[in-house]
């Protein structure tokens, strides 16, 4: 569940960053007996020093006169570098950041897994919005309001003008209205929930009266919502039903079954859309007739041993009719260039590694500049320039580090700021040919070193299987005596996607300072590696990548300083659930665990992200008992705790039920805490903490 937490952007890495450093969603007070336990005068003494200990190099820059300069804030001042003459000009005190307006997520979105209720017409003449489950359309200022739909019922479970909310969730549907450039169309949703189960949570649990949350809830096989599309014309008064499923009843195989990245080709004559069948192995990019309703392919993918990329990332160019697609159909993430009749131009990269984003579009030197996993290892990322032709690829930056880019508006210069895992970062001007032209920072670990921490360890070990070599990251703590034995806790998300081990510069954990030693693996199902090195976890979640966690201790084993009899494992929502079966499928590896806001059976998670990765369990029941942690409660050594929050309705409250009755039935030992009208949280940071240095320090 690489989705289930509150930050919508670049998830993978905020969630890495989030689970290595402890800092867990939850009271941060410490527990009564915490104080008195090993560990803690230390923890308490380093944590505030730890956050500022390593003042980093990394430059944020902002592009003046079309790339002339640029301006950037360091030490609270604002500076002003001038590229033609190299001069660096102070110009004034850092202004104050921002704060983020509106309600929801960041920035003012709309809640998760809700879409926006209303829309302005681009001529800023109109408003379209959502109310009482149907579509209703006013001027811009909200006079003579009109229904454009009238069979939104909550009787009839239908509504218009919005979305279902897994697909919020599952595929970033955030809008359900969408306009014309020309103002003179509507398009918009409807959602038939009548066969979809409803899943009832109690919220309110510590007021005086309850309230129940209602939601239709798909959970992996069974019945989806049905979608469509409808597009109104303002002076018609028309509505058309685009045949997203051409012509075909609504079914699991059925290209249409979910449609969804919705939006008008640049013209305006056409509504676009993805389109993929229930298990999500085949995208169409589609194209729709919107005075017809009839539907055409622009690209079709398909992926015969897994799932395909819901949303490839695509850009248009100036023409807007050609544009950059990213697709894995070679095994590898990759850019081609085609226009919207279908039409591939060029293939624009044939790497067998991983591009990553586009950086810039040049037209008029005919250049695509972006970002690739072409170094030392598929962590570090290299700025790469290729003719929009696809000839002449060219690497501009040093293979030996891990780099984020700015490049500026005319393409002539760019900020690099270089890094690895023990490497901190540092930031140049390079010109276009990737020669060094300014070196403009560097970081300061002069706090790091008096403090004695110890740079982040990167190391190789091999897949469960064997089949490749995978990364780990190990911490250790700032008064490290290699002489003593330490017990280890290991950090972990696990899913699809998701990475253990990076090559950007970081402190230590502070949970070390409790006197443990902190490690996070990669496995199998890690990002960067490939579409063809999906496939090992495809149909087998909760135990490809749980076995890989194993193998990742299993690693460290022979060092004398490891107590590898005394090793923990946390983390929260799909790294609750990985706490959870790694201590239950490795309890020769694993002492203790807290498992928080888990998935404890994939019957127990919605369609759209289960079958992604599981298909139906009707037809996996396999690969589902496999990955059902109450299968191996009878086999449970170690410690456990679980955490839930009773307002959770995301991995609903159900899971940790389940986990519990099986426990109890097998006449288990184990630990529970309760989040009251706690939503998708973690366990506060100093229970764990108390958890685990009781299991693993005085126990």
């Amino acid at each position: 569940m690489k989705k289930r937490h509150s930050v919508a952007f670049n998830r993978g890495l905020v969630i890495a960053i989030i689970i290595l450093f402890g800092m867990i969603t939850g009271i941060s007070k410490a527990q009564d007996r915490l104080k008195t336990y090993p560990g803690y005068d230390q923890y308490q003494k380093m944590t505030k020093e730890i956050q500022g200990a390593a003042k980093l190099g990394t430059l944020r820059v902002t592009w003046k006169d079309g790339g002339k300069a640029f301006e950037y804030t360091k030490d609270g001042k604002t500076y002003r570098f001038d590229i033609a003459s190299k001069k660096t000009t102070e110009i004034g005190a850092a202004a104050a950041p921002a704060k983020p307006e509106g309600m929801g997520r960041p920035g003012g979105g709309p809640a998760r897994g809700r879409q926006f209720a209303e829309a302005i017409s681009p001529d800023k003449k109109f408003k379209a919005f959502y109310r009482d489950r149907n579509l209703w359309l006013s001027e811009a200022d909200g006079k003579n309001e009109a229904a454009v739909t009238t069979e939104g019922s909550e009787k009839a479970r239908i509504k218009c003008g919005t979305a279902s909310w897994v697909y919020g969730e599952e595929l970033n549907q955030n809008t359900a209205i969408w306009w014309s450039p020309d103002s003179t169309r509507l398009a918009f949703y409807r959602f038939d929930e009548s066969k979809v189960p409803d899943y009832i949570l109690q919220m309110n649990q510590t007021k005086l009266y309850t309230t129940a949350d209602i939601e239709a809830y798909p959970k992996s096989g069974e019945p989806n919502p049905i979608e469509d599309i409808l597009v109104f014309d303002l002076a018609t008064k028309k509505t058309t039903l685009i045949d997203i499923r051409d012509g075909k009843p609504f079914d699991n195989a059925v290209l249409g079954h979910y449609a969804y990245k919705v939006s008008w080709s640049p013209d305006g004559k056409e509504l676009l859309f993805n389109r993929t069948n229930r298990r999500q192995n085949i995208l169409e990019f589609t194209a729709a007739d919107p005075a017809t309703g009839k539907c055409r392919v622009i690209i079709h993918e398909e992926w015969p041993t897994g799932w395909v990329e819901n949303s490839p990332p695509m850009r248009y160019l100036k023409d807007n009719k050609r544009f950059i697609w990213t697709s894995e159909r070679s095994g590898f993430r990759n850019f081609y260039l085609y226009d919207l009749s279908g039409k591939l131009l060029a293939t624009l990269t044939n790497h067998p590694f991983e591009v990553g984003n586009i950086v810039q579009v040049d037209e008029a030197a005919g250049f695509l500049y972006y970002m690739v996993r072409d170094g030392a290892n598929h962590m570090m990322m290299q700025f790469h320039r290729v003719k929009l032709d696809g000839k002449n690829d060219v690497r501009l930056t040093d293979p030996a580090f891990n780099h984020s880019v700015d490049l500026s508006p005319d393409g002539k210069f760019f900020i690099d700021v270089a890094q690895t895992h023990d490497v901190p970062p540092f930031t140049r001007l390079l010109d276009a040919k990737g020669k060094v032209a300014a070196e403009l920072a560097k970081s300061d670990l002069t706090k790091f070193e008096q403090l004695g921490l110890k740079k982040t360890e990167l190391f190789k070990f091999k897949s469960a299987d064997g089949s490749r070599d995978l990364y780990g990251i190990l911490n250790v703590p700032s008064n490290f005596d290699p002489t003593k034995k330490y017990p280890l806790l290991v950090s972990v998300y696990a899913g699809p996607g998701w990475s253990g081990a990076r090559e950007t510069f970081s402190t230590p954990s502070p949970l070390t300072e409790y006197g443990f030693l902190v490690a996070s693996f990669d496995t199998r199902g890690s990002s960067g590696l490939g579409k063809k090195a999906m496939d090992a976890i495809y149909l087998h979640l909760g135990v490809v990548e749980m076995d890989d966690q194993a193998a990742g201790v299993k690693s460290l084993w022979d060092r004398p300083y490891l107590n590898k009899e005394r090793v923990g494992i946390f983390g929260t929502s799909y790294g609750g659930y990985a706490s959870a079966m790694c201590l239950l499928r490795h309890p020769d590896v694993f002492a203790a665990a807290s498992a928080q806001s888990a998935v404890t059976s994939w019957n127990q998670y919605d369609s759209i992200y289960t079958e992604r990765y599981m298909w139906i369990p009707q037809e996996n029941k396999e690969g589902y008992d496999a990955g059902n942690a109450m299968k191996y409660v009878k086999d449970i050594k170690g410690r456990l705790m679980i955490y839930y929050g009773t307002a959770d309705n995301n991995v609903h409250p159900t899971n940790a039920m389940q986990l519990i009755q099986a426990l109890q039935a097998a006449g288990k030992n184990f630990e529970v805490q309760v989040g009251p009208d706690q939503g998708h949280s973690g366990l506060n940071q100093p229970r764990m903490m108390e958890f685990f240095i009781e299991n693993l320090v005085l126990r």
